[in-house]
């Protein structure tokens, strides 16, 4: 009876050494596995959300842009209000005590999607006329530039000087055109 005692502890030992060798082994890499699975789809899951947040803010930045570029196109005259604009050009300067500007117009170039005006203009007059005429035409609803300008002070005369300057209006042309 001894050897039948002895047989049956051995299996009674060996069942939970087998019983973790063949189920809880294999049952905790499956375990492993399914938890490394879940800790990299959270991760993809996370930087997905960054980029959603990230998608979200530059759908608002895109708006913000294009209601700043409608703004800019609303200040751009079409190419039949352009001389409308060299008329307030011409009536600013003589407002600030300019003399009447000599206007001689360039060919339209193109500057991007929309068309640049250049004009040659000379006036002549006191400095600080020049100076509030200048403030003026930085003020004005219109999108302009002066690439170039040249100020000559008339020696004879304290504080008149000559002025030439290139004055560019931008502006939109009109489809079809």
């Amino acid at each position: 009876m001894r050897l039948r005692e002895l047989a049956m502890l051995v299996l009674l030992l060996l069942i939970p050494v087998a019983a973790y060798f063949l189920v809880f082994v294999p049952q905790n890499t499956a375990i492993d596995q399914a938890q490394n699975e879940i800790r990299h789809k959270q991760e993809q899951l996370d930087v997905l959300q960054q980029e959603t947040a990230r998608n979200t803010s530059l759908a608002v930045a895109n708006e913000k842009i294009a209601a700043q570029i409608a703004e800019i196109e609303d200040r751009l005259p079409s190419g039949k209000e352009v001389d409308r604009v060299v008329r307030q050009v011409s009536k600013l300067a003589v407002q600030a005590g300019l003399a009447s500007p000599s206007v001689k117009s360039g060919k339209p170039i193109e500057a991007a999607l929309y068309m640049e005006q250049p004009l040659e203009m000379k006036t002549s007059g006191n400095f600080n006329g020049l100076y509030t005429f200048l403030q003026s035409l930085e003020r004005m609803p219109r999108v302009t530039r002066i690439p170039e300008m040249s100020i000559r002070r008339r020696p004879t005369e304290d504080g008149q000087v000559d002025v030439s300057f290139t004055l560019s209006i931008f502006f939109q042309e009109e489809p079809g055109a």
